[in-house]
Parts: C-alpha cells; structure tokens; sequence
C-alpha cells in the first residue's frame, strides 16, 4: 500500500486509534489470560477488561481476538488496545511530508505525544499516523519530545526496519533544529556546548552533573531580534532534554519551557497553554539511505513564530 501512497502534504485529524500494545505474559499460575491481566494491571478492574475482550480489544499474536476465557501460558504474546477515559483531543493535526515502501516522515505539531504514554493513546502521533495509513506495523525509528515541534521518522516495514534504527544508534544521522530564546551577546559564535547531563529531582527532569562530558551541541546564531534570537542547534548526542538542558544551563532557556531553567508548579504544566508553545522545532534530517546509499534530506514546513 505504502508504494501507492507517495503523494506529500496530506493532513490527517485526531481519528480512533489502531494502534496497540505487545505484552509476553509473564509466569504464574492463572487459569486465563484475563486473570493474568487482571493481575498484572491492577488499576483496571475485570469489569474493565471483560469489556475489552467483548469488543475484541485484547487479540493473539496473529492479530485474531481471544476470549476472556482463553487459557494462560506463561510467554503467549498478545496485543491489547490502552484506552484512557475521557481522553482530551489535541486541537492540532500533524502533517505526512514522505510515505514510501520503508519510511514515512512526519512532521509534529506542539502538543502531541509521539507515543502513547500516561493520559494519551489515541491523542498521539503514532495512533493517528497507524489509522491514517492503515499500516499497524508503524513504528517511530526516533522520537521528540511532546512539546517540541518537527520531524519524526517511523519505519514502515519490519524488513528494513533495524537498517534504520542503526541510523540514530551509531550516530550517522544529522539532526537539525531551531530555537528561540534570549540572546548570548557575550559569547562567540558557534559555540560547541558540551556537558555532563545526569537524571536530577523529579525524575522527568535532567541536569548538569560533574565528570566527562557525555553530550554535545554545535550552536549557531539564525537571526537576531532584540533580546531574543533564532538559533540552529545541531546536536551531536541525542540525551534526553539535551537541547533545553544546554541552553537553559548557558543562560538563554529556550522560550516557553516549562521544566528549565525553571520548573512550573504541577497545575500550571499540567494545563496546556496552546497559546505559548515551546519554541523549539525538529527543522531537518539528512542522512545516506542504508538501502540504496542515497543521500536523503527532509525539512519541516513548520516555522516558530517569534
């Protein structure tokens, strides 16, 4: 299907998703399969999964749907479908810029989750790119924080699918993004940032630790504006929070975080301002195709507004 579907720019909205969670059960002594998951996921209740199975949410691994009645063993692989009451859509959609045999590239809105994680499922990336393209076998070969905007790459074909993933793990990937934040008169242009970055309190957070550094950013200087700049960050390692970490730590965090320099109350960061995004874009991806030893470039079409 992906050879039929080349067209770029197509938009999809938030739709029902199709994509599903893979789990191997773990060793006990259950007599189904739903007493396995009632135990293993004590905060859904049984009523709760025996809906699940009715509607044909909880499936084996040929895709087909099991009966709450089906017999536990230890190792069986099944799918099952997350699903979050009430869930909140995210008023933004997200934008397909290339669809082939082996890649789609995406290009993300603010806001979105490229995986489901916490209080989203269907409000994600992959959900929305899986039932847009009908394709299950999607999967994100990199991922971007759910408030940063840009480029995400998904593998469409199991086949090829680790050719692409080693892209990112042996660095032979250049990643390019944009910032706004405030200016850095006092240093010299570009600037190689490198630090320790070590998890800090609470958990989601990171920050500067002592040691050899284990991250690095080339910076450079777009456009200048008054007190706040366009700056081009070319990262080097790819750490969790890199980005806003570095230039938070050299005095300009980027415009709208709302973890660094400083951490916002919990109800203030748990209440999205769609009026305030982030202001930091996935601008560009380039890399020699492992398939065909192409040189490969895709560019966002999203631009931050100052």
């Amino acid at each position: 299907m992906a050879a039929r579907l080349r067209s770029h720019g197509f938009t999809m909205s938030a739709t029902a998703s199709n994509a599903r969670s893979t789990l191997h059960l773990p060793q006990g002594e259950w007599l189904t399969v739903l007493d396995c998951l009632c135990a293993h996921f004590p905060t859904i209740d049984r009523a709760t999964w025996l809906d699940r199975f009715a509607r044909g949410r909880v499936l084996d691994a040929d895709g087909q749907p099991l009966a709450a009645t089906h017999p536990y063993r230890a190792a069986l692989k099944i799918h099952y479908f997350r699903e979050v009451p009430n869930e909140l859509p995210i008023p933004f959609e997200a934008q397909v810029l290339h669809l082939d045999d082996h890649l789609l590239v995406a290009d993300k809105p603010h806001f979105l989750p490229v995986m489901p994680a916490g209080g989203y499922v269907n409000e994600t990336l992959l959900a929305r790119l899986s039932q847009h393209v009908g394709n299950p076998d999607l999967v994100p070969i990199h991922r971007i924080d759910r408030l940063t905007a840009g480029l995400v790459l998904f593998s469409t074909n199991p086949a090829s699918r680790g050719c692409y993933q080693a892209l990112f793990r042996e660095r032979r990937i250049d990643k390019y993004y944009e910032a706004i934040c405030p200016a850095l008169p006092e240093l010299e242009f570009p600037y190689q940032a490198r630090m320790r970055m070590v998890e800090g309190e609470p958990f989601f957070l990171m920050k500067q630790g002592d040691g050899a550094p284990n991250s690095e950013t080339r910076i450079e200087v777009l456009e200048r504006r008054g007190a706040l700049w366009r700056y081009g960050l070319y990262p080097v390692t790819g750490r969790k929070h890199q980005l806003r970490l570095q230039m938070a730590t050299l005095g300009a965090g980027i415009c709208n975080d709302p973890f660094y320099p400083e951490l916002l109350d919990r109800a203030r960061r748990d209440r999205d301002d769609y009026s305030r995004p982030l202001k930091l874009l996935a601008r560009g991806l380039a890399f020699a195709d492992p398939l065909t030893g192409e040189r490969r470039r895709f560019e966002s079409r999203l631009r931050l507004d100052w």
